[in-house]
């Protein structure tokens, strides 16, 4: 079913999103706007000062020229002194009358304003009945040079294209910030916004790389801090281990060696996650057959669960870093036979949108749209999930995401109606990413 846009479910027509997201294409519509503005305003005004007192003014000087203009070719009228005026003067004649028949300019009307009393001033009768009508000689005052209009729209269009280049070029730092504050955001801080100008826009750049160094700064800090605390909590809890088990056999015991193995599991997947955070340099890659890594982790760790797999068969070898994949795989199998509520879980791989993908869903009841857009930060854990018995410390599914993005793939979560589907999509291989041995 096709959703009508907002702008039909309201029966009104908007501008489209694009536009009114583009501040260049506003400032330029705005332009064209106050151009038009500007010129109706000033074609109103000057007619409105034409039709009211320029015209009574001008209306009495042109009666007295027509006047001597008529004087001068005389009563009847003189051919002679006609085609001497009309040598003369940039006007044209044209008689009608018992005598005489002439047009100084026979292929066209010799005068022709709209306006009955501008028609009426610029002719004169003879006492002998001829009638003499005046004109302008060059231009007929009915007509208009096609090629005004086409002229006067491709100056329009002109100014419309200088423009909008002059507000791309105006407004192209905001371009470089929206790449830089999105590197930012992404975690890429090792190169800056550029200034172009030393502007405000330019003083802007400035203030956002000022604010992604000091972003960079805390968190090398708190990275280095979360650090030096893993490492040096590995020695007291490897003797804590040890310690433990010394002691004699019991539930006490057991315990105490669950809790010492989650304090290790928790300490590795920190520095794991550490590592990761370097992106594609932390990896060890290695040509890996995927389907082969899948079964041979479902064999040795999840022997006797209900699993299904429906694996593609025409999935290559893959430039992957084995151990991570496997770590991937292991987790994301883990979190739905955990969270799946005892439902069969689905592993497949299979082509999608020029690259591959492998998804993990279960059959349980999935996770509220509110938590879901949360699953994979770092120690979160749904509601549902909060014990540690159940919901684990909350960086497996970090860890996969660090894991997908260093290989160039994304992690991607919803829910399947019913339980929930985490995919993992993989780019195809490229020429230039070395191949499995033959």
């Amino acid at each position: 079913m096709t959703v009508p846009p907002r702008a039909a479910r309201h029966g009104r027509w908007r501008w489209p999103a694009g536009w009114r997201h583009s501040i260049k294409a506003r400032l330029v519509v705005m332009f064209l706007l106050l151009a038009l503005g500007t010129t109706g305003v000033f074609f109103a005004g000057t007619r409105e000062l034409f039709s009211t007192g320029w015209r009574e003014l001008a209306r009495p000087l042109v009666t007295d020229y027509i006047d001597r203009l008529a004087a001068e070719i005389g009563s009847p009228p003189d051919l002679a002194r006609a085609q001497a005026l009309v040598q003369r003067l940039p006007v044209a004649i044209r008689i009608d009358g018992p005598a005489l028949q002439w047009a100084s300019h026979p292929h066209r009307e010799a005068h022709g304003p709209y306006d009955p009393q501008w028609r009426a001033m610029l002719e004169r009768r003879t006492a002998d009945g001829h009638r003499i009508r005046f004109g302008i000689a060059d231009l007929r005052w009915d007509e208009r040079p096609r090629w005004l209009g086409w002229a006067t729209l491709a100056a329009l269009l002109a100014l419309t294209a200088l423009s909008w280049a002059y507000a791309r070029r105006l407004l192209r730092p905001l371009d470089d910030i929206h790449a830089g504050a999105l590197r930012y955001g992404a975690g890429d801080f090792s190169q800056p916004i550029v200034p172009r100008r030393r502007d405000e826009l330019g003083e802007l750049a400035d203030q956002v790389n000022a604010m992604a160094a000091s972003l960079q700064h805390m968190l090398a800090g708190q990275r280095g801090l979360l650090l030096a605390i893993s490492h040096e909590l590995r020695s007291p809890l490897t003797r804590a281990r040890l310690h433990a088990e010394l002691l004699d056999e019991g539930e006490q015991r057991a315990a105490l060696l669950r809790d010492l193995g989650q304090m290790r599991d928790l300490i590795g997947d920190l520095l794991e996650g550490e590592r990761l955070a370097g992106g594609a340099a932390a990896l060890q890659r290695e040509a890996v057959d995927l389907n082969a890594l899948v079964r041979e982790l479902v064999a040795a760790h999840f022997s006797g669960r209900d699993i299904t797999l429906a694996l593609d068969a025409r999935l290559p070898p893959l430039w992957l870093d084995r151990a991570r994949l496997q770590l991937l795989v292991r987790n994301l199998l883990d979190n739905a036979l955990r969270h799946g509520g005892g439902t069969p879980v689905q592993l497949r791989t299979a082509a999608d949108a020029g690259g591959w993908r492998l998804a993990v869903r279960d059959q349980g009841a999935g996770v509220d749209a509110t938590a879901l857009q949360r699953l994979g930060e770092p120690f979160y854990r749904p509601d549902a999930a909060r014990t540690r018995s159940a919901g684990g410390v909350g960086l497996g599914l970090h860890l996969c995401r660090l894991v997908a993005s260093s290989h160039g793939g994304t992690l991607q979560l919803r829910n399947a109606a019913p339980g929930l589907e985490v995919s993992l999509w993989l780019p195809a291989p490229t020429a230039s990413a070395p191949s499995a041995p033959a």
